[in-house]
């Protein structure tokens, strides 16, 4: 008998202490991905040192250019954490992509685009924001550069452990800027380049919202709203696929080709309107196809979405990477350039070696760290289904077609996020206006406390705070940070 307990003792026993070591061995794992996460990053940027080691070989920058290439890399990884999510998180948010789906397609278009597309020419300092004439001399001009690129990907950072998704664009921008300040003063800074990029934190959030919010509008009132809506659908969804077909054929002929082939706006709006047509011919016998069966509900209409979400989340990644490996690699390939031949005034053509770094950090800081943004763009901020994602991915093309036509300067990011937020404000509109129209009286509607209030928002309050406070301060929070990064980088070189 007192065997059979002491044996039951040290079972239970033995059952705890393996319990805690599985609670351990869990906690462990948890704690472990970050720092594995981080450990690959690490390797990843030191391998890019050493590639541009290998590729430049022995000359007296050589350091210098080694040191550029870890930071170029370091804000690779930095725009696939935190960029990438603009395109992709739609897609997840609305269950047309799992997250492993949505990363192994993102990481393979956005490669496609920087190598097959990107590294179109860029001026000697980030399109114009000071003039080269005002620096001293080609170490002045490598200092500024290091800083802006350092800067700009530690800002990057920031935001993306905060949550916020931010223009990468804009976040090189102020480093630039605020590295030409401390080198030479605010006469260098190009002003009026300063004011349209500043007009774009309005104009690009504002219109891909209302252009989200108007084809979401249509779709509820053209099909979710009908007594039949599968009808309703045979009829309407062929076009509007059509319609995304041809933005986005208009917006990579645009953006996305721009190095493989020059092609103007008239040129693309007819290359749009063509493909646009034959999508529309395409999708009528495929759409009824899809809609036999279907229940009268609107989840049910979602499959008639899922495919187009799909692709159009691999376009606009192509689209990125065509455009945007340049915030990552265009600092980087002027420090080569000057470094090389001291000159630092012209054009700066990216060297191959230097876009397979960009291409490669931003497919890495996607796998490793972009799922946190993805999920906060695509179901943190409002709730998207399969017709909303639509909408948001729509406007995206479609306001980067009418910025272009209007010489108006935007952000892919800010026209993604834009473009949740006015889906989100939209629907908080129009289930007030719908149950106005129920009771008749807005004094009939019952009162509820504040904080009830609050939680049937359908747009979560805090996040978007967050975000446009993020936007506003990323051009002087760059500069400020790229300031003080120059002035160390001088003091110690000086």
């Amino acid at each position: 008998m007192a065997e059979r307990d002491y044996e039951k003792s040290h079972l239970e026993t033995l059952d705890r202490d393996l319990g805690r070591l599985s609670n351990v061995e869990l906690a462990t794992s948890y704690v472990s991905r970050p720092l594995m996460g981080i450990g690959v990053a690490l390797v990843f940027v030191v391998l890019a040192s050493l590639l541009a080691m290998i590729f430049l070989g022995e000359t007296t920058n050589t350091l210098i250019v080694v040191i550029a290439a870890g930071f170029g890399a370091y804000m690779a990884l930095n725009i696939g954490a935190n960029d990438v999510a603009n395109n992709m998180g739609p897609a997840v948010g609305a269950n047309a992509l799992s997250m492993g789906g949505a990363i192994a397609i993102a990481v393979v278009f956005e490669s496609m685009g920087a190598l097959l597309a990107g590294g179109d020419v860029v001026s000697t300092i980030a399109k114009g924001i000071i003039s080269p004439a005002d620096l001293q001399s080609a170490s002045v001009f490598i200092w500024a550069m290091l800083a802006a690129l350092l800067s700009a990907a530690l800002w990057v950072n920031l935001a993306t452990w905060i949550g916020a998704p931010v223009s990468t664009t804009h976040s090189v921008v102020g480093g630039v800027m605020g590295a030409g300040i401390a080198a030479a003063g605010f006469g260098a800074v190009t002003w009026p380049t300063m004011a349209a990029i500043a007009a774009s934190w309005v104009i690009s959030p504002v219109l891909g919202g209302m252009i989200a919010a108007g084809f979401l509008w249509f779709i509820k009132a053209r099909i979710i709203y009908r007594p039949d809506k599968s009808a309703a659908a045979r009829g309407w969804v062929p076009g509007l696929v059509g319609i995304m077909g041809g933005a986005f054929a208009s917006y990579l002929a645009l953006k996305g080709l721009k190095k493989l082939i020059k092609i103007d706006m008239p040129t693309a709006l007819l290359i749009g309107l063509a493909l646009g047509i034959l999508i529309w011919l395409v999708m009528i016998p495929v759409t009824k196809r899809q809609s036999v069966g279907l229940e009268n509900r609107n989840k049910s209409l979602k499959v008639l979405f899922g495919i187009p979400l799909v692709v159009s989340a691999a376009l606009l990644s192509f689209a990125h990477g065509a455009n945007d490996v340049a915030n990552a690699v265009g600092p980087l390939a002027a420090i080569v350039q000057a470094s090389q031949s001291g000159d630092y005034t012209h054009a700066v053509s990216i060297p191959l070696w230097v876009m397979v770094i960009g291409a490669a950090g931003i497919s890495f800081g996607l796998f490793l760290f972009g799922p946190k943004l993805i999920r906060m763009v695509g179901s943190q901020i409002t709730k998207l289904n399969p017709m909303r994602a639509y909408c948001v991915a729509l406007s995206a093309a479609i306001t980067v077609i009418v910025a272009s036509w209007l010489g108006l300067p935007v952000s892919s990011t800010h026209i993604a996020v834009g473009g949740v937020f006015g889906v989100g404000f939209f629907r908080e509109w129009d289930a007030a206006r719908r149950m106005r129209a129920r009771t008749g009286n807005v004094a009939e509607l019952p009162a509820q406390p504040k904080e009830e209030r609050r939680r049937r928002k359908l747009v979560r309050r805090s996040h978007f705070m967050t975000i446009i406070a993020a936007w506003v301060i990323t051009v002087p929070a760059a500069a400020v940070l790229s300031a003080v990064i120059f002035l160390v980088i001088q003091g110690i070189a000086g």
